[in-house]
């Protein structure tokens, strides 16, 4: 019995000890810090409020909202992501890298036809090659008749 019981922690512990794995494109829930090129790390330095208020919108109107940024490192600032939190925002993901100093704005367009009426408050998902490299901009609407 002591043998068997031995045999199952022995092979629990190799199984819990042996590398890790990943699929190609899986979520790494580990915390672990990816791996950065630190070489090429810049600065951003947000001109704008990173947190806006568009007043009221008619239920159906688009409005657009902008976020100016400004490369206040060393290296060129390359936006790698830009990512809306739902469906009726649709971000613009910068394309080109900005030189040290250079300007540049990331806008996202709020679509409110068929959103409830009331406030709502949206995100935008950036990421970049910055310490910290990922920010949370938002907005908000006051959706009205």
């Amino acid at each position: 019995m002591k043998q068997i019981l031995s045999l199952l922690l022995l092979t629990g512990l190799v199984a819990c000890g042996s590398a890790d794995q990943k699929a190609p494109g899986a979520i790494d829930h580990s915390g672990a810090t990816p791996k950065v090129d630190s070489a090429n790390l810049t600065t951003i330095q947000w001109i704008d409020s990173v947190d806006t208020d568009l007043g009221k919108v008619k239920e159906g109107q688009a409005v657009e909202v902008t976020y100016r940024f400004r490369n206040s490192g060393q290296k060129p600032l390359v936006i790698t992501d830009v990512k809306a939190g739902c469906g009726c925002t649709v971000p613009e993901k910068p394309e080109k890298p900005f030189a040290p100093g250079e300007e540049g704005t990331i806008r996202a367009k709020f679509d409110s036809k068929g959103r409830p009426k009331g406030e709502a408050r949206k995100m935008v998902y950036v990421s970049a090659n910055t310490i910290p490299g990922n920010y949370d901009l938002s907005f908000k609407v006051d959706i009205t008749e």
